[in-house]
């Protein structure tokens, strides 16, 4: 590993960073799966953590939402979520998050018979303990499962709204193929007028037309994934004109075959072409590494250099959903840090 390398890798340690592309729901680790299935009763198809830990042999984005359905059916108290929350936030904490967008998939509890206020109390309760006892930001994106209808995904936004104050926008997620993100154009819309940030999963497995479709049709601020962009130059060029932000996630990208090797991932080429490209853990419990974990093997796979790695940073302030009071502190933060590195 080059000096320049090993300099960068160091750098992105230390540096503060914000996190806008984690499902909470997939900061699961076998351990605490264990655990709560334990505490409620819950038997799993596997006799151990060493044997869930490896079935997390994903073939493509469906093989590993079986497996990630399946751990999801531990949680069944506020407490569940709660301890799920924290323990990621702990995690991110340590990585040096300052500031995390946390993605929940109420519909993949509420079709269990778990209450939306059990899930949504849980998660923020926890948000609002980070921040009290690490310091560290949080705030909550409910998700929307696209490979259920959007009459569903209407129904759930409706049974969320009185907790409206504990989530500050909306996203989707799960199965892309076959789902194109213009399926849900009502919902967005009614997003739209109750004053909620839009966000949505396009292009990791769907085409770049999901891509042009999210920013079109559904109007959203910020594309999740959207790693195929590369193969439509126009669209690269649209997307650095108008800086909308892509949060990437480059070890979910390797893990689900997105790309055969973290080598030829599109985010330096994107970053390149003046994309407001940010680095992401997507599922961390399940593809191996946490935000600094992919900033690290990102680095060293496509040799980013330190200005990169602060440029990737940077752009996670520019793309959060905060004031620009706020966002200029961190970004000062940001700056205090390399300046010492510098010296």
């Amino acid at each position: 590993m080059s000096p320049s390398t090993i300099a960068a890798i160091d750098l992105a340690r230390a540096i503060p960073k914000a996190e806008l592309h984690v499902h909470v729901e997939g900061t699961l680790e076998p351990e605490l799966i264990f655990q709560l299935a334990g505490r409620n009763g819950v038997t799993l198809p596997y006799d151990d953590v060493e044997a869930l830990r490896k079935a997390y042999a994903f073939t493509d984005l469906q093989s590993f939402l079986d497996i990630y359905y399946a751990g999801a059916s531990v949680l069944l108290k506020e407490q569940d979520f709660y301890d799920m929350a924290m323990a990621y936030l702990r995690c991110a904490h340590a990585d040096r998050v300052v500031h995390a967008e946390i993605f929940f998939d109420p519909q993949t509890h509420t079709a269990r018979g778990v209450p939306m206020q059990i899930v949504i109390e849980g998660l923020h309760r926890a948000c609002v303990d980070a921040g009290q006892e690490l310091g560290i930001s949080a705030v909550l994106i409910l998700c929307f499962l696209r490979h259920l209808s959007e009459d569903d995904a209407l129904a759930t936004l409706e049974a969320a709204l009185p907790w409206r104050d504990r989530f500050i926008g909306i996203g989707l997620d799960s199965s892309e193929f076959g789902h194109p993100p213009e399926k849900f154009a009502r919902v967005f819309a009614r997003a739209r007028e109750l004053g909620l940030r839009l966000v949505a999963h396009a292009g990791e497995e769907g085409p770049p037309a999901y891509i042009r479709q999210a920013l079109d049709v559904l109007q959203v601020e910020r594309i999740d994934h959207g790693v195929r962009s590369i193969e439509e130059p126009a669209l690269v060029a649209r997307l650095a004109s108008e800086r909308m932000p892509l949060t990437v996630c480059p070890l979910s990208n390797l893990k689900l075959k997105g790309v055969q090797d973290l080598a030829r991932h599109p985010l330096r080429k994107l970053l390149q072409a003046g994309v407001c490209v940010t680095i992401n853990s997507d599922d961390p419990a399940y593809f191996d590494g946490y935000v600094t974990e992919n900033y690290a093997q990102t680095i060293e796979a496509l040799k980013l250099t330190p200005e990169e790695v602060v440029q990737i940073a940077r752009n996670s302030f520019e793309a959060s959903f905060v004031d620009e009071a706020q966002r200029q502190q961190w970004l000062d933060q940001l700056q205090s840090v390399v300046t010492k590195f510098e010296e």
